[in-house]
């Protein structure tokens, strides 16, 4: 109820004032603080020299991000251009043999980067769940899998497999994981797909396609197996009018946003300043908020750039990726609450829709959860903090039902229905609002830490109560109602065009 309906002019431009006022004040807070925190003993492995011009200092406390625009920013861009320049040619001269020219590039990028034992390794673990495939059993090609990823995540095969790769380099850990871990999901992707398309007889050659294609390889996104394999096998591929444009926009884009994470970083330190919990403490209540809420941001932007980049070389090479995570800004509800598209379409389809049916029944729902949960665990890798998240967003994903199952029963349902669409909707919005930071403190505490999450829960849910709590409550019930603001104008976009097409 109230999904469409229209709220005042005045009323969405007062959101609008108060939202912009309030991350004005809350940008200020962290720009003073970043400011008095530069000289800091705490910040000196963190904080480093950057615009030296003007006497600016750079947040490099993301070893990642550094290490893809620093000193691994010339190999990158020497693999990706020339995966699109050998696709090109290829495309052109011998297009039926462009997804062997694929996997050949692939492969011989991932010796020349991790050597070819890790190569060899991998070849197994592709060879294994192929031959699991054979026999055509989802239980156990799904148990096979997951017992494949468990050997890359638990102690002491893992320690044994990372053996094989040769030499040492800065990504080398995180090259190592993203190309095992993502390989595995692939594996297991095809292996499921063959279960369900016997009558298709997908070959080894298919899988190592599949696996290999180079821009997925270690970062994802994933691509299911029957998604990708009925892309890349169309001979003579054709664009949409218009698609080279969007391509064009979309590595724009990308560029604009990792310049803007340079400038940014030069001015807000939002990842070293939660490493100084004494510092942090100090801190006003709108810069706390407003340092919890840019964490997130920054991950949503870290894996738009990342997936931005990829998608763009796909792209090229006329496929249809994942497209990057819903802003977190934009996210008000767990069921749609996540930083990897790919991986959580390949949950939803073999894990979470299958279990969870309809999603519209507790129980089969808290079982899909579950499960679904239990094995992004493994993705992670197990431990205590990834324990905790779990629970966490297991937990808030189940609570959004059970809410909205007891909405529907008597008298809220019929207090509901005597209010008018707009009062709904601004009820609705108020709740939104609440799972709005129960998101970001769930999310906080794997993607900082628990004692940063505990200090932040803290200040602003406990001795900041009442006047922080509801002035932030406020604050983010007017950034909810703008989101659904867009969400309504989109909405009526789209079956307006749908109106016109049945008219054509």
């Amino acid at each position: 109820m109230g999904i469409k309906t229209a709220l005042p002019a005045a009323e969405l431009g007062l959101y609008s004032l108060v939202l912009s006022g309030a991350l004005a004040y809350a940008g200020r807070g962290l720009f003073e603080a970043s400011q008095d925190g530069a000289h800091r003993k705490a910040f000196r492995e963190s904080v480093r020299p950057g615009w030296e011009y003007i006497g600016r200092k750079m947040d490099v406390a993301d070893f990642e991000w550094v290490m893809w625009f620093t000193s691994f920013r010339n190999v990158i861009i020497f693999a990706l251009s020339g995966h699109v320049l050998f696709a090109k040619l290829c495309t052109m001269v011998a297009p039926q043999l462009r997804s062997w020219m694929y996997a050949v590039y692939g492969a011989l990028a991932v010796v020349g980067t991790m050597g070819p034992w890790y190569l060899l390794l991998l070849l197994g673990h592709c060879v294994g769940l192929y031959v699991v495939s054979l026999f055509g059993q989802p239980w156990l090609c799904l148990g096979v899998g997951l017992a494949s990823l468990a050997s890359f995540k638990l102690d002491p095969l893992i320690s044994w497999q990372s053996g094989f790769v040769t030499g040492t380099f800065d990504l080398q850990e995180v090259l190592f994981h993203g190309g095992c871990g993502f390989t595995v999901l692939r594996c297991t992707s095809f292996a499921l797909e063959s279960c369900a398309h016997p009558d298709r007889r997908y070959s080894l050659a298919d899988l190592l396609k599949y696996n290999f294609y180079l821009p997925f390889f270690f970062f994802g996104p994933i691509m299911t197996f029957d998604r990708f394999h009925a892309q890349v096998s169309q001979v003579e591929p054709v664009r949409p009018e218009g698609e080279l444009w969007r391509i064009r926009a979309q590595a724009g884009l990308s560029v604009v946003a990792i310049l803007a994470v340079d400038v940014f970083f030069h001015f807000f330190y939002i990842l070293t300043i939660p490493s100084d919990l004494k510092f942090v403490n100090r801190l006003p209540d709108s810069a706390l908020a407003g340092l919890a809420y840019s964490n997130l941001v920054y991950d949503w932007v870290k894996a738009a750039v990342l997936f931005g980049v990829v998608n763009t070389v796909a792209r090229l090479d006329h496929l249809d990726p994942p497209q990057p995570p819903k802003c977190i800004t934009a996210l008000y509800v767990f069921a749609e609450t996540h930083f990897d598209r790919g991986i959580n379409d390949w949950l939803c389809k073999y894990v979470y829709n299958y279990i969870g049916g309809e999603h519209s029944a507790v129980i089969p729902e808290l079982g899909a959860t579950i499960a679904t949960f239990a094995i992004t665990t493994l993705w992670l890798g197990p431990c205590d903090v990834v324990y905790l998240w779990s629970c966490l967003n297991c937990f808030g994903l189940n609570f959004e039902l059970w809410v909205q199952k007891l909405a529907e029963l008597e008298p809220l349902s019929q207090i509901e229905t005597s209010l008018s669409e707009q009062m709904s909707r601004r009820v609705r919005a108020v709740f939104g609002a609440m799972n709005f930071w129960a998101i970001i403190m769930y999310n906080l505490v794997s993607l900082n830490s628990p004692e940063f999450t505990d200090l932040v829960a803290q200040r602003l849910l406990l001795s900041g109560f009442p006047q922080t709590t509801l002035a932030i409550l406020f604050v983010t019930y007017c950034g909810v109602q703008l989101v659904k603001e867009r969400e309504r104008t989109l909405a009526l976009e789209e079956e307006q065009k749908q109106d016109k097409e049945k008219l054509e």
